[in-house]
């Protein structure tokens, strides 16, 4: 349990900071198993032909599936597949237990198979709360932008990452 947590002045100097682009597929494959694996059963997302009659031109992505990050060797991170470089290190604030404090995406174009969007991850904030149970907690906030190939903005990822 964290005692006390004081956010650094050189923690202070990361917000703001942006990752590297990077890239995220949507493909038939993956907007399928995301939505078995949250128990969707709506034809749209597994059958092309149902997400064409109603509307879309391809199957459309689940709400909250965020696409595949490419995996490229090297350049990788190996758990979450995004950039290793120019990434910010949310474990060097000394802490190693990590909690999921919520998602919020907000959506300005639909996504379907077939989508490769790029997405830019920025530290949007820092904050130190209280818990009765855990002691004092770093509330990491990040905002990701995704764009399409034309450079317009289809989503917004706000999460949350608690630290204690």
């Amino acid at each position: 349990m964290a005692e006390k947590i004081e956010i650094k002045d050189e923690w202070k100097a990361l917000i703001g900071k942006e990752s590297p682009p990077w890239k995220y597929e949507f493909t038939t494959t993956s907007i399928r198993a995301f939505a078995r694996g949250v128990g969707y059963t709506d034809p749209v997302y597994f059958d092309v032909e149902a997400a064409k009659k109603a509307g879309y031109r391809n199957l459309p992505a689940p709400p909250c599936y965020l696409g595949t990050a490419v995996f490229i060797p090297g350049k990788s991170d190996d758990t979450f597949s995004g950039p290793t470089e120019g990434a910010i290190d949310f474990f060097q604030f000394g802490l190693i237990n990590v909690l999921d404090g919520g998602t919020e995406i907000e959506y300005f174009d639909t996504i379907c198979a077939g989508d490769t969007l790029t997405a830019v991850r920025k530290l949007a904030n820092l904050e130190v709360r209280e818990s009765k149970a855990l002691g004092q907690m770093l509330i990491i906030s990040s905002e990701t932008q995704y764009t399409n190939d034309a450079g317009k903005p289809v989503m917004i990822e706000r999460a949350q990452a608690i630290l204690y």
